[in-house]
Parts: structure tokens; C-alpha cells; sequence
């Protein structure tokens, strides 16, 4: 069993901010591997599917970002799970719009989500950070973040980072980071 978590904000008004990628990976996979329909679940939004033979289970708290760690200490608590079986979907300013990387461990680098996380669970577990890029000044970093996509942004890059994530997805399950990335960004055409 793998917990995949997307991080995110509840709620319509939220649902296309850059802050929400994450939310947005979680629904490429489940639409992509085809997962059972979300259900409210460990203060959150659930649904259980499979990946090849990984039996999985994606996430989306309903706790606001700053708040993600109850519901993923909750998820993982009920089964039984440890760090190294949590994988977060988030997004990250320090990286290029549409790049994608994975670490295991580390700081949170001032997502309040991941901060959140680590709280709850220790900070051993895998993050997918997928770029949003950085507006150019920190002043401006607060409504960037919690701006919209642009429609450029949603009829370009971020489908296509969306699909490639839950295309190779296998990758991630079978422990093989760097193929994933490789392949993520082979997809992309971000080489």
C-alpha cells in the first residue's frame, strides 16, 4: 500500500491556483489509472485504485495547506503505514514552470504544507515537487502562488506535467526516482 498525497486548498474558488498543482496531480491519477470515486475520508478526499500492482490510496486534505499533516498522519496511522510509503504531489516556487524533481526527506523550504506534513509524520517521506517558478520578487510570491494558472499556463505546461506524472507514475511505486523524472520530463520535452 502507498499513500500518494496532492496538497492543496479546499474549495471551487481555489481549484485553479498554483498553490492547488498538487490537488491536480491527485486528479490526473485517478483519472488516468481510472481510481474508485472520491469520498470524504481522513479529513480529506480519498479514493482507492492501482497502479500496475501497487494498491494505492491518493488524498487530498480538506484541512487547508497549513493544516495537510492531520489528515496524512490520520490516512497513514489507519494503515499502518511508514514515511517511506508517502509520496506528496505539491507545488514549488524554486523551480522552473512544468520541471519536476523528487526527493526523500529534507526541509520544507516554506511550504506550510510540507512544514505541516513533517509535523505530523517525520520528514522521511518522498516529495514531488512540480514547478510553478518564481514571480521575480519575494514581495510578490503571496499572490503568485495564490494566483491562477494563466490560460496559456492551462492549455500548455500544466497538462502536460499533469499526464506525464500520472503516465509514469510506475516509476515512483517501484522506488526508481530518477527514471521517473527522466521520464517525466522526457514526456514534457524539459530535457
Amino acid at each position: 500500500m502507498h499513500l500518494l498525497v496532492g496538497l492543496g486548498n479546499p474549495g471551487a474558488q481555489y481549484a485553479l491556483h498554483r498553490h492547488n498543482v498538487g490537488f491536480m496531480a491527485a486528479d490526473a491519477i485517478a483519472d488516468s489509472w481510472r481510481f474508485d470515486v472520491w469520498r470524504t475520508k481522513f479529513q480529506g478526499l480519498a479514493a482507492d485504485g492501482r497502479a500496475g500492482s501497487a494498491k494505492l490510496l491518493l488524498l487530498k486534505p480538506a484541512t487547508w495547506m497549513n493544516e495537510s499533516g492531520r489528515a496524512v498522519g490520520e490516512a497513514m496511522r489507519f494503515f499502518k503505514l511508514t514515511p517511506a510509503e508517502v509520496t506528496v504531489f505539491y507545488d514549488e516556487l524554486d523551480l522552473e514552470p512544468g520541471r519536476v524533481k523528487v526527493k526523500t526527506g529534507g526541509g520544507a523550504a516554506g511550504h506550510n504544507g510540507i512544514r505541516s506534513i513533517a509535523a505530523h509524520i517525520g520528514d522521511e517521506f518522498r516529495r514531488v515537487r512540480i514547478g510553478i517558478g518564481h514571480p521575480g520578487h519575494k514581495e510578490r510570491v503571496t499572490g503568485h502562488v495564490l494566483g491562477n494558472f494563466s490560460k496559456a499556463e492551462l492549455d500548455g505546461w500544466v497538462p502536460d506535467v499533469l499526464g506525464a506524472i500520472a503516465a509514469e507514475l510506475e516509476w515512483l511505486l517501484k522506488g526508481d526516482d530518477a527514471r521517473f523524472m527522466n521520464e517525466v520530463s522526457r514526456r514534457t520535452g524539459e530535457d
